[in-house]
């Protein structure tokens, strides 16, 4: 599985139909997230770039993946496959028992 990172840039205005649909882009997020293929998925304050850490088999999956977004059509991406990526997990630490 290889790794890439997605940088996508969002509409300078953001119209009604934008914002109605912010909660399906979320909710697929989500989705993504729990299945493991997005690891990391990040918002500028300014709102206008996403960032998104993605697993993948190919670049062509990550089009697909893509290409299901919600909002996908008020968004700009460009694709960066990844040598490595380290995180910090934000997971609660493992309970030792002594």
């Amino acid at each position: 599985m290889n790794q890439y990172m997605i940088t996508i840039k969002l509409p300078n205005e953001i119209t009604e139909d934008f914002v109605r649909l912010i909660p399906k882009q979320r909710q697929h997020i989500n989705r993504l997230m729990d299945q493991g293929k997005i690891a990391q998925y990040s918002l500028s304050i300014d709102r206008s770039i996403v960032w998104v850490t993605m697993q993948a088999l190919s670049e062509r999956e990550v089009m697909d993946i893509l290409a299901n977004f919600p909002l996908i059509g008020y968004m700009k991406p460009e694709i960066q496959e990844l040598a490595f990526f380290n995180s910090v997990s934000n997971e609660l630490p493992k309970l030792i028992m002594n």
